[in-house]
């Protein structure tokens, strides 16, 4: 029988990592292969040219653009600080009508024109830097670019997040995947850390853990209105990971309120007190971004003995069904047809057998479904 791929979630205790850490603009890396970092740690560096601020010192003085040289003070490539005297007129009648000029902006004289009168300040440039995110080896270096990290881990991807990337030590904030996370389940000592939950989360719950300065949720789902309120708008369709806020809450299993997967709760359970990195980043649609938690193992440099698992559709295959009917629910493969079927939609495609954890024997399409991957 043949085998038949398809992108799947990672839900495993043993995996290999490698994220490419790069600047978005030309810049100085930092490491070298084979160096150990930490997810704080900064990788590459650049300098993003400050903006460009106009003093129009013409208009300002009152003289012809050819005429402000004569009353500038400075010089291209001077250093200049807010409100520094930069230009003034000796007036007459022993000072009366004087006009002076201060630059509202801090930098460096960038150009006097004599044509429009105007000198252009370039403010102090901005530093970007790029931390490595995980704890691991350097296995690559990209000049004047960034770094690959390679980590050998435990790693759990979901189906749905928001937040940034963040690290802290993992916290099973409740008993069962079946609980849901509660404001009482947010402790005061939790700040820096990443929370586990089981079936969902309150709004209350995310509004202590935002309190209290958490920096992760896992849970198994969460509301679209809680979502909503957290956010303060509606989630589009773009990729999630750059919103405004102090906290990276991550969905393993879907919307409203699902229990997580009892392999995922154990998993993330058998974490506790493990440092993890948690990015909360999603896309769906082409180039497909999966929020995640990865708990590197040790800064060694064995990283590369563990073996990425092959996704491969097969009988007793794990699997998540992410469209409805089914949407959000588990289950194994029991049968692969090889020859395509028409589903309710009319269309003829190649779909799967499969048995869902509540006991429903049901055929999906193929491109319906995920492998959870161990």
């Amino acid at each position: 029988m043949g085998s038949a791929y398809t992108p799947g979630l990672t839900v495993s205790g043993d995996t290999v990592v490698r994220r490419t850490r790069r600047l978005p603009i030309k810049g100085e890396v930092l490491v070298k292969v084979g160096d150990i970092v930490g997810p704080d740690d900064i990788v590459a560096r650049a300098m993003l040219p400050g903006p460009q601020q106009a003093i129009k010192l013409a208009e300002e003085l009152g003289v012809e653009a050819g005429e402000v040289k004569g009353f500038f003070k400075l010089n291209i490539g001077d250093s200049v600080e807010a409100g520094q005297l930069v230009a003034e007129t000796k007036g007459m009648f022993g000072g009366w009508f004087r006009k002076e000029v201060h630059s509202k902006h801090a930098g460096t004289i960038e150009s006097i024109s004599e044509i429009t009168g105007h000198v252009l300040v370039r403010e102090p440039s901005i530093p970007v830097e790029i931390p490595a995110y995980i704890r691991g080896t350097v296995a690559e270096a990209i000049p004047s670019e960034g770094a690959v990290i390679e980590a050998r881990c435990a790693m759990v991807q979901g189906i749905f997040g928001v937040g940034g990337e963040r690290n802290g030590p993992v916290r099973l904030a409740v008993g069962t995947p079946d609980d849901l996370l509660e404001a009482k389940h947010v402790l005061e000592d939790d700040k820096g850390k990443v929370l586990v939950g089981g079936s969902g989360v309150t709004i209350e719950a995310v509004r202590r853990a935002v309190q209290v300065g958490a920096v992760g949720i896992v849970v198994g789902a969460v509301r679209d209105v809680d979502l909503t309120e957290f956010l303060g708008y509606d989630i589009g369709v773009a990729i999630t990971g750059q919103e405004d806020i102090s906290l990276t809450l991550v969905a393993t299993e879907g919307f409203g309120k699902l229990r997580m997967a009892q392999r995922t709760f154990d998993l993330l359970k058998s974490l506790e007190g493990r440092q993890a990195s948690v990015n909360g980043a999603t896309q769906i649609r082409a180039g497909v971004i999966r929020p995640e938690i990865i708990v590197p193992f040790t800064q060694s440099a064995d990283a590369g003995q563990a073996q990425e698992p092959i996704l491969a559709l097969a009988p007793g295959t794990p699997i998540r069904v992410i469209r409805e009917p089914y949407f959000g629910q588990l289950g194994k493969v029991t049968g692969l047809p090889s020859q395509p079927q028409t589903v309710d939609s009319g269309a003829r495609v190649r779909v799967l057998q499969a048995k869902l954890d509540d006991g429903q024997e049901v055929t999906v399409p193929r491109a319906n479904v995920e492998i959870i991957a161990g």
